[in-house]
């Protein structure tokens, strides 16, 4: 593969873009004892910003304030509440620049993709549940002829949302849009790693329409800020996106003071199965961009692939063509297809396990290293073949660019051994015939099977796993529902 080095520059806006402070009840606002989180370019190790970080009485503040605007809110009428969704959609039309530089230095990502996907989809999101405002209805139900019965929902009220580093802009569009829509409040937490773009964000809220306290956007540390904002009394919703382990762990303690609405989207080791009869050179294109999207870091990532045995030396071979001419490097430069990882706790985890793939068994083809020379948590794009299922590589979800190809002989013996995991979030196949791929579609245990194509999201399309990759959806009708209380109401008409 080859390696452009960053060559820091500013291609449309300075870093008098980045907006620090926490903001709550429509205000920014420093912390209140002043504490404040570090934020880093991960291409240059450099200091992007300091951001306050929420003590507990900051996230009672904003809490208390989501609750207080609640009211105000849910009242608003279904047009009310779309006009600032679209409002909002529209600012980030015209701030899309600034909001991609900002993505891009904060996550590291090339920024023609910050630009063209992770923008794109935020903004397709606003606007794809601002039209969903006065389509939330109930039903009728027919029971005895001296009762009407119906059902009408209701917002489920104030929700903290808690995102994930890797998809910043994407992920909050994801978790506000459709709880705003359905007259819930919110109080967000991005993570610490990466809070510009949300904090970017904020400062339209306003100028979009929303009341004061509807959307509160608070800085820190899972174990501090976000222990206290799962856990506030007020809170009725807590969303999280991240890893599996500290999902368990909010379903377990965010009940404390009380029972809770909980949707998790967590962790998986997805399988990407390719059969004898597929293109090759197309299989190889879907696998890469499935395990080296966005520098390996996606919960998604199809890092198990499974080929058909005829074809796995074929397979193989092209893949390492195929990687080698892959570009790692400046996230300005257009040529660019993997930045760097987001910390160095995330290139030593990325080393950790290469070196147990090659200490178990596994084939190292290509890759393996950190690329030294230059400031930026860089690492090479990785294969490993003759990979084993008993083996960490293909059990544990490594979160880097670190692909695992494994031999298969029959369609049966595959689903076997790709359902073999605690993981359940997707998978893929790659065939030419619709009967294999409909058998493998309802053999795999997870929530998005792909065919023919990885890693393709719609805002209309629901998302979410099973098994421990997490409980409940985003996106589209089922994610909406996930912000919603239905009651049941009987009238006696005689």
């Amino acid at each position: 593969m080859r390696f452009l080095y960053f060559r820091p520059r500013l291609l449309f806006s300075s870093s008098s873009l980045f907006q620090t402070k926490l903001f709550i009840n429509g205000a920014f606002l420093t912390s209140s004892k002043a504490q404040t989180i570090p934020v880093l370019n991960p291409a240059t190790e450099t200091l992007l910003a300091e951001v306050q970080e929420a003590t507990s009485e900051d996230v009672d503040l904003a809490v208390r304030s989501a609750k207080n605007a609640l009211p105000i809110w849910s009242s608003a009428s279904p047009s009310t509440r779309a006009n600032c969704l679209f409002k909002l959609s529209e600012i980030m039309t015209t701030e899309a620049d600034n909001l991609a530089w900002i993505e891009a230095q904060n996550t590291g990502k090339p920024y023609k993709i910050a630009r063209r996907n992770d923008l794109s989809g935020a903004i397709n999101m606003f606007k794809y549940y601002a039209g969903y405002a006065d389509k939330l209805h109930g039903q009728t139900i027919p029971i005895s002829s001296d009762f009407l019965c119906f059902t009408k929902p209701e917002p489920v009220g104030v929700c903290g949302q808690i995102l994930p580093w890797n998809f910043p802009l994407s992920g909050l569009a994801a978790k506000i849009a459709p709880a705003l829509i359905a007259g819930c409040t919110v109080v967000l937490k991005p993570a610490e790693l990466t809070p510009l773009s949300a904090l970017y964000l904020a400062k339209f809220f306003n100028e979009a329409g929303f009341p004061a306290g509807a959307i509160n956007i608070i800085n820190g540390y899972g174990n501090n800020t976000g222990e206290c904002l799962i856990k506030h009394p007020l809170v009725n919703k807590v969303s999280f996106t991240g890893s599996t382990d500290v999902g368990l762990h909010i379903m377990k303690n965010c009940h404390v003071n009380g029972l809770k609405k909980v949707s998790l989207e967590l962790g998986g080791k997805s399988p990407l199965i390719v059969l004898d009869d597929a293109d090759v050179d197309f299989a190889v294109k879907q696998a890469q961009g499935g395990n080296f999207y966005n520098s390996g870091q996606i919960c998604i990532a199809g890092s198990r692939v499974f080929v058909q045995e005829s074809i796995y030396e074929t397979f193989v071979k092209k893949s390492i063509e195929a990687i080698q001419k892959r570009v790692v490097g400046d996230p300005f430069d257009k040529k660019t297809e993997l930045g760097p990882l987001m910390s160095e706790k995330q290139r030593s985890r990325y080393l950790y396990y290469v070196k147990k793939g090659v200490d178990e068994g596994a084939k190292l083809l290509v890759g393996g290293k950190k690329i030294d020379g230059k400031k930026g948590f860089f690492v090479e794009p990785t294969i490993f073949a003759n990979v084993s299922d008993e083996m960490t590589i293909a059990k544990e979800e490594i979160f880097g660019p670190v692909m695992s190809i494994l031999k298969f002989k029959t369609i049966e013996e595959v689903l076997r051994r790709a359902n073999q995991t605690q993981y359940g979030l997707a998978g893929g196949v790659i065939t030419k015939s619709l009967e294999k791929a409909l058998e493998v579609v309802n053999g795999l245990k997870c929530g998005t099977v792909w065919v023919n194509c990885y890693g393709v999201f719609e805002s209309n399309a629901p998302f979410g796993g099973v098994k421990n990759s997490g409980v409940g959806k985003e996106h589209g009708e089922a994610g909406i529902k996930e912000y919603l209380d239905w009651k049941t109401v009987i009238i006696k008409q005689k």
